[in-house]
């Protein structure tokens, strides 16, 4: 019974795109300030919020861990039976758009109920003049109150006009996501300029060709 159960955890683990190695193991919370390890962890373990179909919404600049940490909180509902899908925004944005023109917009909806939580990454690099986004509210008005979203951006509600065809649905959009949801802002220094800059300082960087050696 027990290696069934694995079995079906491991089956849903590579079924859901989740990146393999972005889990709890190996997050590093003491560079991420602002973020309580013990209220992700409490997100990780589901229960309410995952029942209720509420929602997580990740806001910060481009490499200060919203991924890895969305990642790992997918990564721990699925050892707890739950079913999650991973993708970028713009990868759902056009998986959307093409159901859209099949006129199956509606049934593929429906076959995305069987994910407890979807995770919707990088949803500021969706650009409305770029593709057609108004399938995508489809899907935030389709999930409201029934299942989860969990969307990563680097942009405040502010700039999602840029998103969404028009301020009346970008209102639509927000006001569905913000209600019954959990929003956590991560403030810190990007994780990958820190790596660099650490890199530097140890001596263990060789410049590109052609550019000035580190200073003395």
């Amino acid at each position: 019974m027990a290696d069934r159960s694995s079995r079906r955890i491991q089956r849903h683990r590579d079924q859901s795109g989740l990146p393999a190695g972005k889990t709890f193991a190996t997050f590093d919370f003491d560079a991420a300030p602002g973020i309580r390890k013990p209220h992700l962890l409490s997100l990780a373990a589901g229960d309410d919020w995952i029942e209720n179909g509420g929602n997580l919404l990740l806001f910060g600049q481009s490499g200060t861990g919203k991924t890895h940490a969305v990642a790992a909180i997918g990564h721990a509902l699925i050892d707890t039976g739950r079913r999650v899908l991973f993708c970028s925004t713009t990868d759902m944005v056009q998986k959307l758009q093409s159901a859209r023109r099949d006129l199956s917009l509606p049934a593929m909806l429906d076959k995305l109920d069987k994910f407890d939580l979807i995770v919707l990454d990088d949803l500021s690099y969706v650009r409305k003049d770029q593709v057609e986004t108004s399938a995508l509210f489809e899907l935030i008005a389709h999930r409201y109150e029934r299942h989860s979203l969990a969307i990563t951006a680097n942009q405040p509600f502010s700039a999602w006009d840029n998103v969404f065809p028009d301020p009346a649905m970008t209102v639509a959009a927000i006001d569905r996501l913000v209600h019954h949801s959990t929003i956590i802002e991560m403030n810190g220094e990007s994780y990958r300029k820190r790596s660099a800059v650490a890199r530097i300082n140890a001596g263990d960087y060789d410049p590109p060709n052609g550019a000035p050696d580190r200073p003395s």
